[in-house]
């Protein structure tokens, strides 16, 4: 059985390695519980049909925004389940957030997601929050495949993270 070792991190930045490359969940037993919130965003693109679809509220399996919201806040909080290195956390808010853009912008019309988790705790919640929004677009692309196969999830990143010893990241 191996353990991480101060020259596990002396040696290597990727922290889910210790010093003799074995994968290994990262000890987070000292450091401080603090405030983290992270914020990552994605969009899905379709046929201006589709979007008049969803927006209406006329889409044969229902309200696509409200199934693909409960979907986006179940997935960040199973986010450890899914990922193995993940550790669980006791998320204290999870909020996703749609805009549709019925004109077509950089070519193509479709949804825009945020997501904005937060806790307190030892680790950050990027990966909550990437999972959200991940989990929220192809939720309704799975409620609209009957309609627009052509659909593409797109642009999928770590917007903004606050909280723990590395500080803000603003992308």
């Amino acid at each position: 059985m191996t353990s991480k070792t101060p020259e596990a991190t002396a040696t290597s930045p990727l922290t889910h390695f210790d010093a003799q490359g074995q994968a290994h969940m990262v000890d987070v037993g000292a450091k401080a519980a603090t405030h983290r919130i992270a914020v990552a965003t994605g969009r899905i693109e379709m046929q201006p049909e589709t979007l008049a679809l969803i927006e209406s509220g006329n889409a044969k399996k229902g309200d696509v925004l409200g199934i693909a919201r409960i979907a986006g806040i179940m997935a960040a909080k199973k986010t450890s389940d899914l990922i193995p290195l993940c550790h669980p956390l006791a998320l204290t808010r999870v909020a996703i957030e749609f805009e549709a853009a019925s004109v077509r912008t950089e070519g193509a019309c479709g949804i825009f997601c945020s997501a904005t988790v937060e806790t307190v705790g030892q680790t950050g919640v990027e990966m909550e929050a990437l999972t959200a929004v991940q989990i929220a677009l192809l939720t309704i692309y799975d409620m609209c495949k009957a309609v627009d196969r052509g659909m593409v999830v797109r642009d999928v990143m770590v917007e903004e993270k606050r909280g723990g010893k590395s500080g803000s990241f603003f992308a």
